[in-house]
């Protein structure tokens, strides 16, 4: 009986995090460094997982990040920042909805830290002011989500 119990509970352990892209272009440099500086940010986000075997599970976290400088009328891109951070990860004896809302929310919740770090960097690198990247809500990203998915079945 004790075995069944053992059996029976649910196992979440982070196996490796690791980038599996990277990416930062700045087009208009070094004339860009010249202009006064009024950034406009857009963050794009997205997450995929996959079954590796058994239950192991990659999930990757995409952050694609592009800053605009200049007027409204003159506006052009100062960088582009690409960074996919990914995880692999053992979860065990979960449901379907609770195992979704894993992959869908939790396992992003812990490689954002990581892929904002990331961001952070490649932006000094390129010799711009650092870009500190707001918590992100992936509970709410993954609820939203899931609303629009039942919404276009019905």
């Amino acid at each position: 009986m004790a075995e069944n119990q053992q059996q029976d509970q649910a196992q979440f352990a982070l196996q490796r995090i690791y980038v599996k892209d990277l990416s930062f272009e700045s087009p208009k440099s070094p004339e860009m460094f010249q202009a006064q500086w009024q950034p406009e940010v857009k963050l794009d986000l997205n997450t995929t997982n996959r079954l590796l075997h058994d239950d192991m599970y990659e999930v990757v976290l995409s952050l694609t990040i592009t800053v605009q400088n200049g007027s409204e009328e003159e506006k052009e891109t100062a960088f582009l920042a690409e960074v996919q951070q990914a995880g692999v990860f053992l979860i065990k004896g979960l449901g379907d909805d609770e195992l979704h809302r894993t992959l869908g929310a939790f396992c992003p919740n812990i490689l954002f830290p990581y892929a904002r770090e990331a961001i952070d960097n490649l932006v000094l690198r390129g010799s711009f002011p650092p870009l500190m990247l707001a918590p992100v809500n992936f509970d709410a990203l993954y609820l939203q989500a899931r609303e629009q998915q039942e919404a276009s079945i019905n």
